[in-house]
């Protein structure tokens, strides 16, 4: 984290060299951004910037940190089509925020598409802090859907939580995968690498289906079903 030297500056000091950091690394990999150029912009002598951060990691990580809280907020105060939804419907409808905030904020989501894409050392510590961010709100929905009847009252809400994290962090390479989407294009670009926005919906969509339904339930219920009218052929039979 920046050190308190940062947070005594003036609100418009602060905000102004946060605006040309994010501005800087959303359009420059991490190699390549300038912290020179930043400061520079931001008209403070680069001696200062170091009484500010440690270094250019410290910076980053602080933007990340930034770029979740940001998203986060959007997303809680985001209104859902309907005053109450299930636990499912609602989830899957985040997911759609989410890919709504990227659309709309798209600097701070390409620091982020910078990590996991793009070339950085420090990737699994960027993809922590991102997953730290949301585990209590998602821990929270969990909960919520379990006292609705909507989850399962058996399941492990932390075990929910690392199983949606697992899932939604795997998207971020499935996506391009299935989509034939090229990641260096995706780090540099972002939302404007030619996404098809109809077909991360489609994939959203199976993504819940396996979620809600399972993979097993409906064949076990199918199974139960058959050897349910079998005992009651047999039971009838032997009536007769």
């Amino acid at each position: 984290m920046p050190h308190q030297t940062f947070f005594n500056l003036p609100d418009k000091k602060r905000q102004t060299i946060t605006k040309f950091a994010i501005a800087e690394f959303a359009n420059n990999d991490y190699q390549n951004a300038s912290i020179t150029k930043i400061v520079k912009q931001a008209k403070i002598a680069k001696g200062s910037f170091y009484q500010y951060f440690e270094d250019k990691k410290e910076l980053y990580l602080y933007l990340v940190d930034l770029a979740n809280k940001e998203k986060l907020a959007f997303m809680q105060q985001a209104k859902p089509p309907k005053n109450k939804m299930g636990f499912f419907p609602y989830l899957r409808w985040l997911f759609d925020v989410g890919t709504k905030f990227d659309l709309t904020h798209p600097a701070l989501s390409q620091i982020i598409n910078r990590a996991v894409y793009g070339d950085v050392s420090f990737r699994e510590e960027v993809l922590a802090m991102t997953q730290a961010s949301s585990n209590e709100y998602i821990k929270q929905l969990v909960q919520n859907g379990i006292e609705q009847g909507d989850v399962a009252d058996d399941i492990n809400p932390d075990m929910a939580v690392f199983t949606i994290n697992t899932l939604g962090e795997g998207l971020r390479h499935y996506i391009p995968a299935q989509l034939g989407l090229d990641t260096e294009q995706l780090a540099e670009k972002g939302v404007d690498a030619g996404i098809d926005m109809n077909a991360i919906n489609q994939i959203y969509d199976d993504l819940f289906q396996i979620l809600e339904h399972g993979l097993g339930d409906r064949v076990i219920e199918a199974k139960s079903n058959v050897s349910n009218t079998s005992k009651k052929i047999i039971y009838d039979q032997s009536v007769i």
